[in-house]
């Protein structure tokens, strides 16, 4: 085709408009991702996180192909002849605890309760959350009144006095972790997602739909939930690592996973009395938690930042 022929072929015709240009529009999700998928910090967590999360679920593959498994007391290679842990070698690459048990096994193990707690609590206390924050801050004073006091009483509880008893009633085990932690952290998604909807229910939107007759649960669960959506996934993202503090917090005090099952909690327990001459049986099971936690939180603030960017303007221009 000619210049000419190209020319006449986008020129419009007499009476007709110019064609503009189409404007191609993007949703508040597609934003928040494109935003998110240019945060280095973001990617590294995530990508740290998959890997540990890939590594609690083939736990079992990974320990027959180092040769050992969480609970093997390795007599000959693992303890040195004053009965002591090994430090790491080709054999144990992160070292052996004192009773021969190779540490990067149990990690990976450890891993796996971490997660699998951390993750059921924190969605657990995220729904509880959530359905008491819609109905206190949707409905009447009186039923904001009487769950916002369910919610202070649930806050001012002692954590560890409330566990401890549990635990002694009903028993150690992953179950009953899940239920404490919850139990301690649903308030706090519940207070935001109060305030929320309360300032949510008020909009013009809300008032149109109430107007045509839509009933109180298509509201709150149509009109009012998608629109809580981006805090709570943020709170979620942030809630797992405290989860996961919580976790090593009861194991390491003896009331949550009971050895020999390994969890970092009862790991950092064992590892007090010869952190002096075994440097790694307590470095690398807390190195482990933090970098979780820390991968976690900061794969919140990301979250954060790119769902609200204005948050990471404010704290730039307070800097």
């Amino acid at each position: 085709m000619s210049v000419t022929e190209l020319a006449e072929a986008t020129t419009p015709a007499d009476g007709e408009p110019p064609k503009a240009k189409a404007v191609e529009g993007r949703s508040p999700w597609q934003l928040a991702w494109s935003r998110l998928r240019r945060d280095k910090v973001a990617i590294i967590c995530a990508i740290f996180i998959v890997i540990l999360a890939l590594a609690a679920i083939f736990a079992g593959q990974l320990s027959s192909l180092l040769g050992f498994t969480p609970t093997y007391q390795d007599q000959n290679n693992g303890v040195s002849p004053d009965g002591l842990p090994v430090g790491p070698d080709g054999t144990h690459l992160l070292g052996t605890d004192n009773l021969g048990r190779d540490i990067l096994v149990r990690i990976i193990y450890g891993a796996r309760v971490s997660l699998t707690v951390g993750i059921s609590a924190a969605i657990a206390a995220v729904v509880i959350g959530v359905v008491v924050g819609l109905c206190a801050g949707y409905f009447g004073p009186a039923v904001d009144t009487i769950l916002a006091r369910l919610m202070d009483v649930v806050l001012a509880f002692p954590f560890l006095l409330f566990a401890i008893a549990l635990v002694t009633v009903a028993g150690p085990s992953e179950f009953i972790e899940v239920v404490v932690i919850s139990f301690f952290s649903w308030a706090s998604v519940g207070r935001i997602v109060r305030g929320q909807t309360l300032a949510i229910r008020e909009k013009e939107y809300v008032e149109a739909a109430r107007s045509l007759g839509a009933s109180d649960l298509r509201i709150m669960f149509v009109d009012v939930l998608p629109n809580l959506i981006a805090p709570v996934i943020v709170y979620t993202t942030l809630l797992i690592p405290t989860s996961i503090v919580f976790e090593a917090t009861l194991s390491y005090l003896g009331v949550g996973i009971i050895p020999p099952t390994p969890s970092w909690g009862n790991m950092i327990d064992d590892a007090q009395d010869f952190y002096q001459v075994a440097w790694w049986y307590l470095v690398f099971p807390g190195v482990a938690l933090i970098l979780t936690t820390l991968a976690f939180n900061l794969l919140g603030d990301s979250v954060r930042d790119a769902l609200d960017p204005r948050s990471e303007r404010l704290f730039a221009a307070r800097k």
